[in-house]
């Protein structure tokens, strides 16, 4: 299946001022408050843990010296909130190790993803090392196409749309699309959206001007989604999906992290047989929060 189909309700959109237009997905990124605007975060001694946040409800009471504690949430969630020292490490080694650990619940998800990732850097690779044999395909394709008819050329102030056979540019103020066969870009501001129907493929990047980072890598069934804040403080979140059911059970694992300049950090994991994890990560989020601070 090739990606032109998508193209025109994607315009549509876009012309429209992403006012309702049928068979469309879209991606938008809000922001609730500017750097400026966070609070300092605070070190922490002893977890706050109240017997119940949102969704969740407290198991027992802290543990290991008030740094751990234990949650229960919708569908048999599990949440874990930890506080944790650097001591000396850096908070991306810190994470990295929950990451580790989480990531094994969703054997076949961290697969899938690792394999796009190579796959990804095996294609950027061969782009580079074959960008002349691209361009002449691509200037055989744009003349079979005009031979038989399949090209179209669309101008209008602030907008340029060009179409031979399967291949297509976009351009819009602000945004730029282009599908090549199977394969599309998007860009749009400061994200970049690169799809692929032949493998079921998609990647995300964006940031914002305060030094915001957001990533999300898609394969088949799995996603990797990972979010920062700039800063020198830690805000941090990591979720790892899995659309199908692991042995373990758990189709979601994550965590937020948030911490000052030199620790500790405030980490709540999330386990969820559920793959829609809005209620029981927003409430694992807030449990942060209230123990370091926004």
């Amino acid at each position: 299946m090739t990606l032109r189909p998508f193209l025109i309700p994607t315009v549509c959109c876009a012309l429209a001022g992403l006012a309702a237009c049928d068979d469309s997905v879209r991606i938008s990124a809000t922001r609730s408050e500017d750097g400026d605007a966070k609070g300092v975060l605070k070190v922490v001694e002893t977890l706050q843990c109240p017997q119940t946040m949102g969704s969740l409800t407290r198991k027992g009471s802290a543990s290991e010296g008030g740094t751990v504690c234990t949650y229960v949430g919708p569908r048999g969630a599990e949440v874990s909130l930890h506080l944790v020292p650097l001591d000396g490490e850096t908070p991306a080694r810190v994470l990295k190790a929950f990451e580790q650990r989480l990531s094994g619940d969703l054997p076949r998800a961290m697969a899938a993803i690792g394999a796009a990732e190579a796959r990804a850097q095996a294609d950027a690779a061969g782009a580079r090392a074959d960008a002349a044999q691209i361009e002449a395909d691509a200037a055989q394709r744009a003349a079979d196409a005009a031979a038989g008819g399949e090209r179209a050329s669309v101008r209008a102030p602030g907008v340029a749309i060009d179409a031979n056979g399967d291949d297509a540019t976009v351009r819009l103020p602000g945004v730029q699309i282009q599908t090549r066969g199977d394969k599309a870009s998007v860009r749009i501001g400061g994200f970049h959206i690169d799809a692929d129907d032949s493998d079921g493929s998609a990647r995300v990047t964006g940031s914002g001007g305060d030094g915001e980072n957001v990533s999300i890598n898609a394969q088949d069934d799995a996603a990797e989604i990972r979010a920062s804040a700039g800063g020198e403080a830690t805000r941090t979140s990591w979720i790892l999906t899995d659309n199908r059911t692991a042995e373990s059970g758990w189709r979601l694992v994550g965590y937020e992290a948030r911490g000052p300049v030199g620790g500790p950090l405030v980490v709540a994991t999330v386990r969820s047989r559920d793959s829609n994890h809005e209620r029981a990560f927003e409430d694992a989020k807030d449990l942060v929060a209230l123990n370091a601070g926004e």
